[in-house]
């Protein structure tokens, strides 16, 4: 409902784009009496330029600050401004000629801004409700009988899933973020969950999709698919996590440090809800023999479709990285090939082109 309004504002009535710079003057509705596009983060003076560019394409800076009223220096902030927005781009023949982007192709870029930037408050508000989350936890009773305490480290946590795993009858569900295990974790693991298949206890794992470039990773991943596990993996996950029989659930305290800590949680109505996001991501993830780089390299796989979302809501290369289980290096080269692959001049306009081509949603 919002793009006919945008369309409405510009002026552009029913007629498709023919092309995506103006080479013609096209006709505005008039918008005297205040801003009009400052809501899709477009301010007072760059609005009246860029409507002007479109009147007169032929106008360079001084012919624009002549029918605006406005002095050069003020034309070209705003011409910043806009070229920020991805609204002007610069001639190749003449780096002072600045041209208009077509005000059809413009509507969408605004409103994949704007979509962008309430992704990345959404984004923060979940942040914020997982830090008054750890802040809760933090003030538990540290006392098994209740329905949540917590485990200050690491030997702590061993102790209690050791525990805890002698206790499993039924199902033990695993997201393991992080990246590639170590081999010595990997080993001092295998003789509990040897255990736990010949019990016949089901256990599935999620791990991150990084870690099939980790021979040590996949060869465990391999010898628990061969005792019965199910292993599938994802390009990231939300926090480590573990269930056991749908009754209790153990999240680690800070998903960026395990070392931290963990929460041990058996409300019923809580489990059950983590229960039901490790299904929803279960459902979306790959099993481990099944995924591999798409024959077709103009297909983007599911962990550069994931890296595009994230690059979207603005996040650096040190968060996607840990999201995804790589380094920053790795995220720097993956985002690069993603900017060359859509033809984008910023990380922010990979986000833009990839909602544009239908790629991601916000």
């Amino acid at each position: 409902m919002l793009l006919p309004v945008v369309r409405a504002l510009l002026g552009l009535g029913q007629t498709p784009p023919a092309q995506h710079v103006c080479s013609e003057p096209v006709v505005l509705l008039s918008h005297t009496g205040g801003k009009m596009l400052d809501v899709l983060g477009m301010d007072s003076v760059s609005e009246s330029v860029y409507r002007e560019m479109l009147a007169h394409p032929q106008d360079g800076v001084v012919g624009l600050a002549s029918r605006l009223s406005l002095t050069e220096d003020e034309v070209r902030t705003a011409l910043d401004a806009l070229a920020e927005l991805a609204l002007v781009w610069h001639s190749a023949e003449d780096p002072q000629s600045f041209h208009a982007v077509d005000p059809h192709l413009a509507a969408e870029i605004l409103l994949a801004r704007q979509r962008a930037e309430l992704a990345a408050q959404e984004q923060r508000v979940h942040e914020a409700q997982a830090a008054a989350a750890q802040l809760r936890s933090e003030y538990v009773k540290d006392s098994p009988d209740h329905e949540a305490h917590r485990l200050t480290g690491t030997e702590s946590i061993r102790e209690y899933l050791a525990a805890l795993y002698d206790s499993v009858e039924e199902e033990l569900l695993t997201f393991a973020p992080g990246g590639a295990q170590t081999e010595a974790n990997l080993r001092s693991a295998r003789p509990q969950a040897e255990r736990l298949l010949t019990r016949g206890v089901r256990m599935r794992t999620v791990y991150l999709d990084s870690v099939r470039n980790d021979a040590a990773t996949v060869a465990h991943a391999d010898w628990l698919a061969a005792g019965g596990g199910l292993i599938r993996s994802v390009p990231s996950l939300p926090n480590r996590m573990i269930i056991c029989d749908r009754k209790t659930a153990i999240v680690a305290v800070d998903p960026d440090d395990t070392a931290a800590g963990a929460v041990v949680v058996r409300t019923a109505g809580v489990v059950s809800s983590l229960h039901a996001l490790f299904e929803n991501v279960w459902q979306a993830a790959q099993p481990m023999s099944a995924t591999a780089p798409p024959a077709d390299s103009q297909k983007l796989n599911a962990q550069q479709l994931e890296v595009l979302r994230l690059l979207s809501q603005g996040h650096t290369d040190e968060y996607v990285g840990a999201r995804l289980g790589v380094s920053a290096r790795t995220a720097r080269r993956i985002a690069t090939k993603l900017m060359e692959h859509l033809g984008a001049r910023s990380r922010f306009q990979t986000g833009v082109y990839a909602a544009a081509k239908g790629l991601i949603r916000f």
